[in-house]
């Protein structure tokens, strides 16, 4: 059988090319507990139910339509929970170029990565990884600005 197309981004972080059902084994030998999928296909039925945990944020791959920060924000809320558990979550699109990197950066900026470092961690982990074009950098800046908005000074 063909691995799926992944990559380690953390310990407890991957990205994914659009995984399909027969890869469930292997996903789940990496710990992963929840599946965010990012693109407007429905995932394969396996990531709906035990052991995995599904989120599915459908959306294109468009500088027309650019990913909503509310889903990026709901994404990075969902991970979050997970990672500090010690569970995994693999984050997927269509090639894990664009909207899966564009997630994964933003749950590394929950994590209190900068924008910088989570774009350079995830291109020296996913030789495939675009975070740098421009819609999908505009994005992660974007988030950046708001998540730290929105957390309270200590």
């Amino acid at each position: 059988m063909t691995p799926v197309d992944a990559s380690q981004i953390t310990e407890q972080i991957y990205i994914a090319a659009h995984p399909k059902a027969r890869h469930s084994e292997q996903v789940l030998a990496w710990n992963v507990s929840l599946v965010i999928c990012m693109i407007f296909h429905p995932p394969p039925v396996v990531y709906w139910r035990d052991p995995f945990r599904l989120v599915w944020l459908p959306n294109f791959d468009s500088p027309h339509l650019p990913i909503s920060l509310s889903m990026l924000k709901k994404g990075t809320r969902e991970a979050l929970p997970v990672i500090r558990d010690g569970k995994s979550v693999m984050i997927y699109c269509r090639e894990g170029r664009h909207r899966s990197v564009a997630m994964t950066c933003c749950a590394l900026i929950g994590l209190g990565y900068s924008a910088d470092d989570a774009i350079k961690l995830v291109k020296e982990k996913r030789r495939v990884a675009d975070p740098e074009v421009w819609y999908i950098q505009e994005r992660i800046r974007k988030f950046e600005q708001t998540w730290q908005a929105s957390i309270p000074p200590e």
